[in-house]
Order: C-alpha cells, then sequence, then structure tokens
C-alpha cells in the first residue's frame, strides 16, 4: 500500500506540541471542501444502518444515546481518513513511543436532545486506545446548537471545543470528557488510535 501523505492543513509540530504540553490539540480546515462533501454524502447515504451505541460487550448504557456505524474497508470514502490517521500514528509513535499499531474508527450521529456524559476512552489503561479523534463532519454548524466536546486536559484544566466542521479534536484517551447535549443533528467520524488490533 502506497503510504499516506498527511494533508498540508496538519501542522505535525503543532500537534506534537498541543499534545506534549495539554495532552489534546484542534486541526482546523482539516481536508479539501471537495472530499468533505463526499464524507458526509457516505455518511448520509448510510444512516439506515446506523444502530445504537454501546459502551462495552455489545452493554447499551444510558450515559450516551448516539447512533454509530463502524467503518468498514467498503466505506471506501471514509476509509481514505482512517488511513490518514495510521500516518499520523506513525509521527505519534516517533515522538512520544505510543506503540500506535491500529486505528478503529465509526461514524456517528447525535439527533437533538442526545449527549454522551463524562467518560474516558481510556480509563486506568484498560484497553489499547492510546490517542481518540473526533472529525466533525457536518456541513453547518452555529454556537447554539449545542454538541460541544467538554474536555479536561492533562493539566486538569477544562476546556469547551466547538465541534465545527472540518475540524478534527485529537486527544488523549485517558482524558476525562463528554459530549454537551446536541440541539442539533451533529454528524463526526470518532477513531482511536491504538496499541493493540483493533477489535472490530
Amino acid at each position: 500500500m502506497e503510504a499516506v501523505q498527511l494533508p498540508a492543513s496538519w501542522s505535525v509540530d503543532q500537534i506534537l506540541d498541543d499534545l506534549d504540553q495539554h495532552g489534546f490539540s484542534i486541526i482546523d480546515n482539516a481536508y479539501d471542501l471537495t472530499y468533505v462533501e463526499q464524507l458526509i454524502a457516505e455518511c448520509t447515504d448510510n444512516l439506515a444502518r446506523f444502530r445504537d451505541a454501546a459502551i462495552q460487550n455489545g452493554v447499551v448504557s444510558n450515559i450516551r444515546s448516539d447512533h454509530i456505524l463502524w467503518l468498514t474497508e467498503d466505506l471506501k470514502i471514509s476509509n481514505q481518513h482512517v488511513q490518514t490517521l495510521h500516518a499520523l500514528g506513525q509521527e505519534l509513535n516517533r515522538a512520544f513511543f505510543l506503540g500506535i499499531k491500529d486505528v478503529e474508527a465509526h461514524f456517528a450521529y447525535y439527533n437533538a436532545g442526545e449527549f454522551y456524559a463524562l467518560h474516558r476512552d481510556n480509563p486506568q489503561g484498560k484497553n489499547g486506545r492510546m490517542i481518540s479523534a473526533v472529525y466533525y463532519l457536518h456541513d453547518q454548524w452555529q454556537d447554539d446548537w449545542g454538541g460541544e466536546l467538554h474536555l479536561q486536559d492533562k493539566n486538569d484544566q477544562w476546556h469547551t471545543l466547538q465541534p465545527k466542521p472540518n475540524r478534527i479534536a485529537i486527544f488523549q484517551s485517558d482524558l476525562l470528557h463528554e459530549v454537551v447535549k446536541a440541539k442539533h443533528q451533529r454528524l463526526s467520524i470518532t477513531a482511536w488510535l491504538r496499541s493493540d488490533a483493533s477489535l472490530i
């Protein structure tokens, strides 16, 4: 497979510095708008395949109310994003020796009134998730539509990150975070860069 190059809009040095200093980083204008349109179309064309999200072992929990579709090889457009995250994982390995080996990802949508309560993606190092990456897929978003990512950084400072279109929030998977209740349909791709094989 040909090596994937990171988009020019991704400043690797800035990402590495942000993760080192704060445990999270933001990439705005992540992709070319033509690709963004293709991603949104692939997501919305497959909404009928989504299912209620579970937290582990297929158990649906009342701490979250979103709906997901795991990314598999038949979803060609979104898998380009996954391959880009693989390339980012190699940069993170060189800088931080994280041992990232794989990426797992799913589409997610939140309808109005849906949320994801405070949690960690890798509590006490219980799984192989090292870095979480949330890409905001909707084509527009207003500040009063809710759906923000509320995140506690590695210095115990809280941040409220707007789900702006074509933005990626990257953060350590052990950081405490939540998705504030949305007031409008919110689309994203959630991914985890793992130090073990993906479970999907």
